[in-house]
Order: C-alpha cells, then sequence, then structure tokens
C-alpha cells in the first residue's frame, strides 16, 4: 500500500539557536518601547547637585 503522506520532520533542537528574524526584531522593540516607558521620565530629572560637586570634585583631582 503506498503512502500519499510525507513523513513528519524530526522536532526542532530546542537548543539550536535560531537565525536572527522577525521573532528577535518584535523582542528588540517591545524591549526598548518598555524600557523607555519605564526610564524615560528619570533622565529628565534634574542631576542632584550633590553628584555634580562630586564629580567637579574628581575632574579637578584628575587634572581635567
Amino acid at each position: 500500500m503506498e503512502q500519499d503522506q510525507e513523513s513528519p520532520s524530526p522536532p526542532a533542537d530546542p537548543t539550536a539557536k535560531t537565525p536572527p528574524g522577525k521573532a528577535e526584531d518584535a523582542f528588540e522593540l517591545w524591549l526598548q518601547r518598555s524600557l523607555h516607558e519605564l526610564y524615560d521620565s528619570v533622565t529628565m530629572e534634574p542631576i542632584p547637585p550633590e553628584l555634580l560637586r562630586l564629580i567637579a570634585e574628581d575632574r579637578s583631582r584628575r587634572g581635567r
């Protein structure tokens, strides 16, 4: 009796690296948007004066 169906392919190796593609692009986009949503407001905050003072002291010690 002849079979008309092709034999199923073996399951993919879960440890094999997937080639770059749409899944990685989608993840990168999600990650970038999520990080911006979380931290954009923080980057807009002024730098505390104490931190600016410490940076200035360090620069003067290093001769910059």
